[in-house]
C-alpha cells in the first residue's frame, strides 16, 4: 500500500479505557511500516526516536538505505527490511547478486547493531494489477536470499518472507472455512508455503478492511470495525463479528488445507487512511487502529488461531510521492502526518498517548495562494491549477475530504500552496504566471490544512534530494531567458 489535515482528536475518556485495556493485558509486540516515498522525509534520527516514544518496539521498512539503516544502529528496534520487487529479477537470476545484497544490506548491519529478524523478499508481487509480471521471480529471489542468509552465517537469526496481498488467498463463501488460494497461483503458493515452514520463516499477509469499503459500496460499514453491530458471520462453531478475523482466518484455513496450519503468520501491514475518500478521516481510523490495538491485546486471537497477533500499522508517516493509481487516499496512510504530528490520539501502551516527533525544523511561516485581484474566470488559471496538482500533492481537495469544504479560491490557493512549499517555497515556484503572491497570514481553515515544508537541510541530510527535473527544469529556463535579455 503502501501515506497520510484534520488532526481529530478522540475522545479522552475512550482514550483512557483502551490504555487500561493495553496496560493491563499488554499489547504483543506491535510494529510500524515506514514508508520513504515523500518528498521532504524526516530525518532517520528523528523517525527512530519517533517510533521509540511512542512504544513501537519493531518496524517494516522496504527498502534497505543506509541512512535509514543506518539510524536503527543499536536502536533496539526489531527489523524487517525490504527488497523492492524491481529487484526481484536480479535476486532470480544471480546468486552472485543475492549475496551482495546480504552482504551490503544484511550482514554489515547487523554487525554494526541493527536488529534484523526479516528480509521481506518483494511487496504484494502477486497483485492482479501486475499482470504476473513477477510470477516467475518471486520464489527464486526467496529462495536467493535464503542461502545468501545461510552463507553469511545468519541463516537461524535472519529468516525470509514475502508480504503478500489478502488477494492471493480467497473463499468461495463469506466462510473463512472455504478458504483457499487463488487457483491461478494456487502451486506457486504451495511452493512458497512449503519453502517459508522448511526454513523456519513465516507468511506475511496485508489486511485491509478499508479496502474492501473503498472498492464495494454495499460493504457492511461496521463489519471493517471491532465493534460492529453488523449482522455476524457463522462459520460452523465459529462466529465473525469483524472482517479482520474473517479474513485472517481464511488464510489460516487455506493453510491447514494444504497441510501447513501451523506456519507463522505476520500481519504486515493494517491500517486506515485520514484523507483522500469519503470513509477516509481521522475519526474512523482512530476508531479502526484503537479498536484492532484492543482487539490483539486481549492475547486471545482469532477462532482459528489462538494466542499473540504479530502485526505491523499501516503506516507510521504520511507519503505524498505514493502512486495514487489505487484512490488518492494512499497519500494519507499515517497516524502521523509528514512533519511527525499525531493526527488523532491513538494509544500504544502508554497513557500519555502519540508523541508527536522532536525538533522538527520547518521552513518560514509563509504561504502561496491565488491574488485576491485574479478573476476566477482568467485563462490561464486552469492551466496553472493543473500543473501545480500535478507536480505536488492536491489530494486533500475533492468530496468529502479534509479541504473538500473549501470555496474555489482557496481550492486555487491550496494547490498553489502545494506546490510552492515541495519546492521549499523558492520565490519561482510562486509565480504561476503572475497569478499568485505569497502571504504570512495562515490560509487554513476547520479540518484543512495548509502546510508549511519542513527543512531541506534537515530533510536531505541523509538522502539525496529527489528528482525534481520538471521544476529545476522550468527554473534554468527562466534564468536562461534572463541572461538572453541581458545580452
Amino acid at each position: 500500500m503502501g501515506s497520510w489535515s484534520g488532526h481529530g482528536g478522540a475522545v479522552a475518556a475512550a482514550t483512557a479505557v483502551s490504555w487500561l485495556c493495553l496496560a493491563a493485558v499488554g499489547v504483543e509486540a506491535i510494529g510500524a511500516n515506514w514508508g520513504t516515498q515523500t518528498s521532504h522525509p524526516l530525518p532517520p534520527d528523528t523517525v527512530v526516536q519517533m517510533l521509540k516514544d511512542n512504544g513501537f518496539d519493531r518496524v517494516k521498512l522496504f527498502d534497505a538505505e543506509d541512512g535509514t539503516m543506518n539510524a536503527l544502529k543499536k536502536s533496539g528496534l526489531e527489523v524487517m527490511v525490504g527488497i523492492p520487487n524491481d529487484l526481484l529479477a536480479t535476486m532470480a537470476t544471480s546468486m552472485k547478486a543475492a549475496n551482495n545484497w546480504v552482504d551490503q544490506n544484511v550482514s554489515s548491519f547487523v554487525n554494526d547493531g541493527v536488529k534484523i529478524r526479516y528480509v521481506a523478499v518483494g511487496n504484494e508481487p502477486f497483485l492482479e494489477t501486475y499482470n504476473g509480471s513477477f510470477l516467475q521471480t518471486t520464489f527464486p529471489a526467496i529462495r536467493n536470499i535464503q542461502s545468501a542468509l545461510v552463507r553469511a552465517g545468519l541463516g537461524t537469526q535472519v529468516k525470509v518472507t514475502c508480504p503478500l496481498n489478502a488477494d492471493v488467498y480467497q473463499s468461495s463463501t463469506s466462510k473463512p472455512s472455504d478458504g483457499d488460494f487463488r487457483t491461478d497461483i494456487h502451486d506457486l503458493m504451495l511452493t512458497i508455503v512449503k519453502f517459508l515452514s522448511d526454513t523456519g520463516g513465516a507468511f506475511t499477509v496485508n489486511i485491509y478492511p478499508f479496502i474492501s469499503l473503498y472498492t464495494d459500496p454495499n460493504f457492511p460499514v461496521d463489519y471493517a470495525f471491532f465493534e460492529g453491530n453488523s449482522q455476524p458471520i457463522v462459520d460452523g462453531s465459529a462466529t465473525y463479528t469483524n472482517m479482520f478475523d474473517a479474513n485472517y482466518d481464511t488464510l489460516i484455513w487455506a493453510l491447514k488445507k494444504n497441510g501447513y496450519g501451523n506456519l507463522p503468520v505476520i500481519v504486515g501491514e493494517i491500517g486506515w487512511p485520514t484523507d483522500g475518500d469519503e470513509h477516509a478521516n481521522a475519526q474512523l481510523a482512530q476508531q479502526f487502529n484503537q479498536g484492532f490495538l484492543k482487539h490483539i491485546a486481549t492475547g486471545q486471537g482469532t477462532p482459528m488461531r489462538p494466542g499473540p497477533v504479530d502485526a505491523y500499522l499501516f503506516s507510521l508517516i504520511d507519503e505524498d510521492e505514493k502512486s495514487i493509481q489505487p484512490g488518492n487516499f494512499e497519500r494519507h496512510w499515517g497516524i502521523f502526518t509528514y512533519d511527525g504530528l499525531p493526527k488523532y490520539q491513538l494509544s500504544l501502551g502508554s497513557p500519555r498517548g502519540l508523541v508527536r516527533a522532536k525538533n522538527v525544523k520547518y521552513l518560514e511561516k509563509k504561504w502561496c495562494v491565488l491574488k485576491p485581484s485574479v478573476s476566477l474566470t482568467d485563462t490561464r488559471l486552469p492551466d496553472s491549477i493543473s500543473y501545480a496538482c500535478s507536480m505536488a500533492d492536491c489530494t486533500s481537495l475533492g468530496y468529502k475530504t479534509s479541504c473538500g469544504g473549501l470555496d474555489t479560491r482557496s481550492n486555487i490557493s491550496y494547490a498553489f500552496n502545494s506546490f510552492y512549499q515541495k519546492n521549499d517555497q523558492d520565490d519561482v515556484a510562486c509565480g504561476f504566471s503572475n497569478l499568485a503572491t505569497t502571504t504570512g497570514q495562515d490560509p487554513s481553515t476547520g479540518t484543512c490544512r495548509f502546510g508549511i515544508m519542513i527543512e531541506v537541510d534537515s530533510a536531505f541530510s541523509w538522502k539525496l534530494q529527489h528528482n525534481r527535473s520538471n521544476y529545476f527544469l522550468m527554473l534554468v529556463l527562466v534564468l536562461l531567458q534572463l541572461c538572453l535579455s541581458f545580452s
